[in-house]
């Protein structure tokens, strides 16, 4: 016999995060006054999406949620307002579609979480041991590929376990990522919970919309691949599948150490076959729940779900890391058009991709994406390689929006081109970063704008500044993470780099260990990988697949040992200064509070 569906009343969030914000500003005061211990506020501060910079005092930085990476010109507006009266000027996109304000004054926080919920936003659970900023697919709902349009979903999903009391105090994070289709560009294949649209044939020979779930994925120092929870899950069983994995999560975590306390560890010390066990069994019982999310939401079904579709003709993008991009023309906004537009929804709209160099975005550039987007109806969304997408838009459109663009200094062709390097925050903020990655990634960008490979196509390059992978090292064709090297008797800002990491098609491959290099060589590692990549590739060939026919990481690497070298102080004492720094590195590494 069916269950009836639960009637429930709507929750109030607006109303929760007033009431919410007042409470951290009494804890803000009590903090400041002696009466509430460090490690009580640090729980409080990052439950409510606060994070401690390296610089100490009260410098903060604050990490605005943005469910979907969806962004409507009024909150773009407010992003520029929060730049320059509580920040440094300009924002900072995360590989996890939130926006990042470094610098913000701790008592001066309240005033800005009243701004945010003045505009529908919060920063509650962006960071902590809670559920992260629900992603998904920055094309969503108009992609020409995808099963379903994703974006109710993750809403639903945000909605559902934002101030959940399920989610306060879990043993670690827990992330949620949705993708349209198997091309994976949700990137659900490394993540907690992980959602990939699909559909299955009834025995009645009818065809059923619904899910493929993977779980306990992760980057970090160890990386894991998710791994299939069940064949299909329902549409009606979706946010009942998720909280039950919670549940699991919250039942069997490690709370004893941090480092082992993902649900990838839960996997590794009782297996996925018990886990799987555990995460149907509760989510039988869970209609006796009170907070039973079982159903079609309701933001599914007021906004529907429905694909984009393929146009019956015309051109079809096609999408997905490794995807062949080739620029011909020499006209700039051709060139443009070649690499940053998407078409093939069948309702007759494009979409197009504003290039944002490290993810930064100043006051002025949040100003006049909201002018843009209004004055062409469109709809943005952030991706999770910090850059700006408009959907929603007409052929006819496309000259407007990339002379606007180009006003603002974000219409290069950037979309899956060698130049659009992604990375964290690095040691310029961030409490467990040894390197400044972001330092790093301008160097990159600069040696191969000078050497004439910034627009190569098809090579994703992504950096951390440390083991955490904030930066998804590890699923970009090029990666590095930030390492403390010894020469001559001192310190020197090092990197790891990886070769090979591929993400897409239902799979993941991490990126394969090549050589360890000073941080000064790095950028010529790069340029020389890229250039060898462009050479010797095949028509339409992965970088992924040409290591594998070339010989692998360790042959790739093996052309670039000479630049494993740190020359002597007195000789070049710039390879003992990291980029952006004036005097001798030290690798500075403070507590750990949270990670992207």
């Amino acid at each position: 016999m069916a269950i009836p569906p639960v009637i429930e009343k709507a929750r109030d969030l607006v109303a929760e995060q007033y009431a919410d914000i007042e409470r951290f500003e009494i804890a803000i005061a009590q903090y400041l006054a002696g009466e509430i211990s460090e490690d009580v506020f640090r729980v409080m501060r990052l439950n409510n999406g606060i994070y401690g910079q390296r610089q100490g005092g009260t410098n903060q930085m604050a990490r605005i949620k943005l469910p979907a990476g969806s962004i409507t010109p009024e909150q773009l507006e407010l992003m520029a307002t929060l730049a320059t009266q509580y920040s440094r000027g300009w924002g900072h996109i995360t590989t996890r579609q939130n926006i990042q304000f470094h610098f913000v004054e701790l008592t001066r926080i309240p005033d800005l979480l009243r701004e945010l919920a003045k505009v529908e936003l919060t920063t509650r659970e962006s960071c902590g041991d809670t559920v992260r900023n629900v992603m998904a697919c920055h094309l969503a709902g108009a992609c020409p590929h995808e099963q379903l349009d994703v974006t109710p979903w993750a809403e639903a999903t945000f909605r559902h376990f934002v101030r959940n009391p399920l989610g306060q105090r879990l043993p670690r994070k827990f992330k949620v990522n949705f993708s349209g289709c198997s091309t994976d560009c949700g990137q659900a294949m490394f993540n907690d919970f992980g959602v990939i649209a699909t559909s299955r044939q009834n025995p009645d020979g009818s065809i059923e919309q619904g899910f493929r779930v993977y779980i306990a994925g992760g980057l970090g120092a160890n990386p894991h691949p998710a791994l299939a929870l069940e064949d299909f899950t329902s549409r009606e069983d979706l946010l009942p599948t998720i909280e039950a994995t919670l549940r699991v999560f919250d039942q069997t975590g490690n709370r004893d150490n941090k480092l082992r306390a993902r649900l990838k560890w839960v996997v590794d010390q009782i297996g996925i076959d018990e886990v799987r066990r555990r995460v149907v069994k509760i989510r039988t019982t869970l209609p006796a729940s009170s907070s039973w999310p079982g159903g079609i939401p309701p933001e599914v079904v007021s906004a529907g779900d429905a694909p984009a579709g393929r146009a019956a003709t015309g051109e079809i993008t096609p999408m997905g890391q490794g995807v062949s991009v080739q620029l011909r023309a020499k006209d700039p906004y051709e060139r443009w058009v070649q690499t940053s537009v998407i078409r093939g929804t069948a309702n007759g709209t494009v979409s197009a991709i504003a290039y944002a160099p490290l993810g930064d975005i100043t006051a002025a550039q949040f100003l006049a994406l909201a002018s843009i987007q209004r004055e062409l109806n469109a709809d943005v969304r952030l991706s999770n390689r910090q850059n700006v997408v408009f959907r929603a838009l007409s052929n006819e459109q496309l000259p407007r929006l990339y002379a606007a663009l180009d006003v603002i200094d974000m219409a290069r062709p950037g979309a899956e081109l060698a130049r659009d390097v992604v990375a964290c925050p690095g040691s310029d903020t961030c409490n467990i970063a040894v390197t400044q990655s972001r330092g790093l990634a301008k160097a990159i960008g600069d040696v191969l704008e000078e050497e004439g490979l910034a627009e190569v196509g098809g090579v994703r390059i992504n950096i951390s500044g440390c083991t955490n992978s904030c930066g998804q090292h590890h699923a970009s064709d090029i990666g590095f993470f930030g390492a403390e090297r010894r020469a001559h008797g001192q310190a020197a800002p090092g990197y790891q780099m990886l070769l090979g990491g591929y993400v897409g098609q239902e799979q993941i491959h991490f990126g394969e260990k090549a050589l360890r290099l000073p941080a000064k060589a790095a950028p010529e590692a790069v340029a020389r990988v890229v250039r060898r990549f462009a050479n010797e590739r095949t028509p339409a060939e992965t970088f992924r697949a040409w290591m594998d026919r070339v010989g692998g990481a360790d042959a790739i690497a093996n052309d670039l040992r000479d630049l494993d070298h740190f020359p002597a102080p007195t000789e070049n004492p710039d390879f003992f200064i990291d980029y952006g720094e004036t005097g001798p590195f030290v690798a500075a590494v403070g507590d750990s509070e949270c990670a992207v």
